[in-house]
């Protein structure tokens, strides 16, 4: 007996594909991660992160321009900190006059209309290298002489023109108490992007290559979470709305598909998703090799992703996802 049901029906020109397509992808949907480096017109490469560079506070002008041309209009730069202005209470991070916190003000003045969405963690800053305080005999992370610091970080980025706070840290409690230390001090228009359920990931490699900010010792397994871990993702997810969240996020993003799902259909917030280095760098490495067709690749894992509920995407692809979109 022949079928009746024919779904190829829909498959069979142009036209009826486009017209019945469920998922797209759009320039507004990228948030493109950039790496600032020290020093005057001049790029860095980075050799496990193929075509992404660190930038000078100039140069990273340049390429936010570029971007906006293409329609990407929201970034978040993440600091390449010389090891001399490094310690273990990660001072350098409230600096207004830091590479950072001065270039965040450049290019908010130069932009005012991008959204910046700047990172709260100490490991940018840390002589250890870790997201949080350590203690110095025990090697401890200590969850709570943590929180003050992320708090002060994050007021100094809302002085410096950051749209989105993003707490990267994991510590426990940090949401509330840097909401508490925004609104205390007139911030209230200024929102948090939690780093909800951020995973200890083998992913994140090239990333630490391009600030060299990996652990001096140990790991950090004491406070991201466990890659088995489903059902965490909903706890995490509770206690960051209880807190004041304005939007969440679930890192890596490609090998975790499954708790973006989760985390969508238990949340009324925004859901993002980080599509990491390492992920990136898969498919560049497989694109260089001729393995794989490297746009199409590209489109697919940034189809997946937004597929799976993500209505945002931090990823390095952006920029080139950008120009390709609008090719057609």
């Amino acid at each position: 007996m022949l079928p009746t049901h024919r779904p190829r029906r829909n498959r069979k020109s142009q036209v009826i594909r486009d017209m019945v397509q469920e998922t797209r992808l759009t320039a507004h949907d990228f948030i493109y991660p950039l790496f600032l480096t020290e020093g005057q017109n001049k790029t860095e490469e980075i050799k496990s992160m193929p075509g992404i560079v660190r930038f000078t506070a100039d140069r990273i002008i340049d390429e936010i321009g570029q971007c906006i041309e293409l329609g990407v209009k929201a970034f978040a730069p993440f600091p390449n900190i010389n090891d001399a202005l490094k310690d273990r209470l990660a001072r350098e991070s409230a600096n207004p006059d830091g590479l950072y916190l001065k270039t965040v003000a450049d290019i908010k003045r130069q932009f005012p209309d991008v959204v910046l969405m700047t990172d709260v963690a100490m490991d940018p800053y840390s002589s250890d290298g870790h997201d949080g305080v350590v203690d110095a005999e025990s090697g401890e992370i200590l969850n709570d002489a943590t929180l003050e610091i992320l708090g002060q970080m994050a007021l100094a980025q809302a002085r410096a023109g950051a749209d989105i706070i993003g707490p990267s840290d994991m510590m426990d409690g940090r949401v509330a108490w840097i909401r508490r230390v925004l609104d205390a001090n007139a911030f209230q228009h200024v929102s948090i992007m939690s780093y909800t359920a951020k995973y200890a990931s083998a992913f994140y490699g090239p990333f630490r290559d391009a600030l060299a900010s990996a652990p001096k010792k140990g790991d950090k397994k004491s406070y991201q979470m466990n890659p088995a871990n489903r059902r965490e993702a909903l706890r995490e997810l509770a206690l960051d709305e209880a807190e004041g969240a304005d939007m969440v996020m679930v890192k890596p993003a490609l090998s975790y598909l499954d708790v973006i799902m989760d985390v969508k259909a238990h949340t009324h917030l925004p859901v993002t998703a980080y599509n990491v280095s390492g992920e990136y760098a898969m498919v560049k490495a497989a694109a260089q090799n001729g393995w794989l067709d490297g746009e199409r690749t590209m489109l697919e894992v940034l189809l997946s992703i937004k597929r799976a509920g993500a209505d945002a995407i931090l990823t390095y692809f952006a920029k080139e996802a950008a120009a390709v979109l609008r090719r057609g």
